[in-house]
C-alpha cells in the first residue's frame, strides 16, 4: 500500500504514474507547473520556522537538534521490557516508545480468563503500578521522554506514569510522557476500543485538561493517522482524517474553557511512512501547512508556536513483506530517508522482521543504526528542507494539500468526525480503499517486490523473537503478590471514588493517580468505566 501505480499507456508505450492519493505524476516539471498550481513562496512555503511551516517548524532544522529516535519496544514481562529499554538507550536511542500487550490495551488484567495466551505476546503486560516501577527501573524519567502506545486506557497509563514519578521523588513538572490516546483512530482502523464514542472522547478531554494544569511537559494526545493508513487509507486520507480527529479533540477541550493555543501545543501526531518517497515527503509538508492554517484561520489560534505540527513519522509496518524479508532493511532505510527529508521531529523506524513478529534485538539495533547513519554520516542534517524549490516537490505538495482538503470535506459534510465514526461512514471509506489496494496488488498495478514481482520461492531463514509460554505464569505470580500485599480497603475506597467522579462527569485524572498509588489494577479501573459508560458497538459499514 502506498506505492504508485505504473500503468502502461497503449498509445505511446509510456508508463502512466498515478500516486495512491490519485495524483498523476508528469514526466518532468518546470516553472509553469508552479504557476498553474498557484504557488506563492510566502503563502505556501516561507522560510523554515515561519508560518505556515511547510518547510519545518525550526529555523535551523536538524542543525540545532537531530531528530529523536524512539524504536517501538516492549514485550513479555516488565523485567524483559526493562532490559530492552536499557539495550536501546545504551546504543544511542534518545526516547522510549512503549508497546503494551492486548489485554492491557483492552483494559483486562493478566488473570482474566478472556486473555489466556495473550499476556505479554505483542507488548508489555501491565496490571498495576508495580509493573511500571519494574519496567522503568533506572530510567531517568526527567531526562528521557516516553511514548505510551495505548488508547482506550490511556488516562490510566498517564496517571500511572505520574504516580511512578512521584513515588521516586521526581518532580512531575519535569517528566515527559506522550500517551497515544487517540480513540477515534482505534474505532476507524485498529479496533482496540472499549467505551462509546462520546465518553471515550470525554476521557481524552480529561487528559488534555489535566496535562495543561498539572503536567507541563506531557503531551496528552498523539493523533495517529499511522494506523488509519495501516488499515487501508491512502496518504491523503491519512492526513485529512487525522486533522479532523485533532479538531474534534480541540473542540472537546476548548469547550471546557481552555484556550485553543494551550490545547493545540499539547497535541502531537503519529504518521506513517511507506511506499512512494515523493508522495510521503509531500504529504508531510502539506500536513504542516494545513495544520497551521486550520488552527489560525478556523480555530483562532494566536501563538505561532501553538501552530507547529509536532510528530513522530514512523516507518509503516504494513509496507514490509514476509516475502524476501531482507528487502525490508532497504525499504526501512528509505522510510527513514523520507522522514528526514520531510522534517520529522521524531522517528520510530520499524524493523525488518516486524512482518513476522516483534523485533529481535539485532533487528531493532539495525533500525536504530539506520537513523544514526542518516544523521551522522549521510548528511541529512546539513540543511533545512533540502527539496524546497523543486518544481516537482512544490507542485506535488500543493496537489497533496488539495487532496487532503477533499478528504476533510467528506468528514465535515456528514457532521464531523464523531458522527462519521458513530455511523461507520469513515470506516467504510477506509475499508473500500483497502479493497482497492488488494485488487491493485493482484492486478500488479501496485508493485511489491518479492510479492508480485521478482518473486523468489527460496526464502532465507529469519531469526524470530519467540513468545515465551512462561510469560503469563510469571506475570500472574507478580500480580497475585501485589494483590496480596496491597490494602484491600484502600483499593475499594479509591474505586468507589473513581466511580462517583466518572458518573458526575468530573475530571477523572486526579483520582486515577490515587487509584494507581493504591495499586488498583488496570482491569479494576477500566471496569469502573465499563460500568459507568458501557461499551462501544461497531456500526454496520455496508
Amino acid at each position: 500500500m502506498g506505492v504508485a501505480k505504473y500503468i502502461k499507456n497503449n498509445k505511446d508505450g509510456i508508463e502512466e504514474v498515478i500516486l495512491q492519493s490519485g495524483i498523476k505524476v508528469k514526466t518532468q516539471y518546470g516553472p509553469k507547473d508552479l504557476e498553474e498550481a498557484g504557488f506563492d513562496y510566502e503563502k505556501d512555503l516561507a522560510d523554515a520556522g515561519q508560518y505556515p511551516f511547510t518547510r519545518g517548524i525550526h529555523p535551523q532544522g536538524y542543525r540545532s537538534r537531530a531528530w529523536t529516535t524512539r524504536q517501538y519496544s516492549g514485550f513479555g514481562t516488565p523485567h524483559e521490557t526493562n532490559e530492552r529499554f536499557k539495550l536501546l538507550i545504551s546504543h544511542g536511542q534518545t526516547g522510549l516508545n512503549v508497546a503494551f500487550d492486548l489485554p492491557t490495551q483492552m483494559g483486562y488484567d493478566s488473570d482474566d480468563p478472556i486473555v489466556e495466551g495473550e499476556v505479554g505476546r505483542v507488548g508489555m503486560a501491565v496490571d498495576t503500578l508495580r509493573d511500571f516501577e519494574i519496567a522503568f527501573a533506572d530510567i531517568q524519567l526527567d531526562k528521557i521522554g516516553s511514548g505510551l502506545t495505548i488508547n482506550a486506557v490511556a488516562s490510566i497509563m498517564l496517571a500511572m506514569y505520574q504516580a511512578m514519578a512521584e513515588k521516586r521523588g521526581i518532580d512531575i513538572k519535569r517528566i515527559s510522557a506522550t500517551p497515544q490516546n487517540d480513540i477515534l483512530k482505534e474505532m476507524i482502523g485498529r479496533g482496540a476500543w472499549i467505551y462509546p464514542v462520546k465518553d471515550a472522547v470525554r476521557l481524552i478531554g480529561d487528559t488534555i485538561e489535566y496535562s495543561i494544569t498539572t503536567l507541563p511537559r506531557c503531551n496528552p494526545v498523539s493523533v495517529c493517522g499511522y494506523h488509519i493508513r495501516e488499515s487501508g487509507a491512502n496518504p491523503a486520507q491519512e492526513i485529512g482524517f487525522a486533522l479532523e480527529i485533532a479538531r474534534t479533540y480541540i473542540d472537546e477541550a476548548v469547550g471546557r474553557g481552555l484556550s485553543v493555543d494551550d490545547v493545540a501545543r499539547r497535541i502531537t501526531f503519529n504518521f506513517n511512512i511507506f511506499g512512494n518517497l515523493w508522495e510521503q515527503v509531500a504529504k508531510f509538508r502539506a500536513a504542516r501547512k494545513l495544520w497551521a492554517k486550520m488552527l489560525k484561520e478556523e480555530c483562532g489560534a494566536q501563538d505561532p508556536n501553538a501552530m507547529h505540527l509536532r510528530g513522530l513519522f514512523g516507518g509503516g509496518g504494513f509496507g514490509l513483506t514476509k516475502a524476501q524479508p531482507e528487502n525490508n532493511i532497504i525499504r526501512t532505510s528509505y522510510y527513514a530517508l523520507a522522514a528526514a527529508l520531510a522534517g520529522a521531529q521524531t522517528t520510530a523506524l520499524c524493523s525488518f522482521d516486524e512482518a513476522f513478529t516483534i523485533p529481535t534485538p539485532r533487528a531493532a539495533l539495525l533500525s536504530l543504526r539506520t537513523c544514526e547513519l542518516l544523521m551522522d554520516e549521510i548528511g541529512l542534517r546539513d540543511t533545512v528542507d533540502p527539496l524546497a524549490g523543486s518544481f516537482f516537490v512544490e507542485t506535488l505538495t500543493k496537489q497533496m494539500e488539495e487532496k487532503i482538503q477533499e478528504e476533510q470535506k467528506k468528514i465535515r459534510d456528514v457532521g464531523g468526525m464523531i458522527e462519521a465514526v458513530s455511523t461507520g461512514f469513515v470506516q467504510k471509506l477506509v475499508a473500500l480503499q483497502a479493497y482497492e489496494w488488494e485488487l491493485g496488488v493482484k492486478k500488479r498495478e501496485f508493485i511489491k517486490i518479492g510479492v508480485n514481482k521478482y518473486v523468489d520461492e527460496n526464502e532465507p531463514d529469519v531469526e524470530l523473537h519467540e513468545y515465551d509460554p512462561q510469560t503469563q505464569t510469571k506475570q500472574l505470580e507478580s500480580l497475585n503478590k501485589v494483590k496480596s500485599d496491597r490494602k484491600k480497603s484502600e483499593v475499594a475506597l479509591k474505586l468507589r471514588e473513581l466511580e462517583k467522579t466518572a458518573r458526575a462527569k468530573k475530571n477523572v485524572m486526579p483520582i486515577l493517580v490515587e487509584c494507581c498509588k493504591a495499586y488498583c489494577t488496570v482491569g479494576e479501573m477500566a471496569g469502573v468505566f465499563r460500568e459507568v459508560f458501557g461499551e462501544f458497538r461497531e456500526p454496520s459499514m455496508f
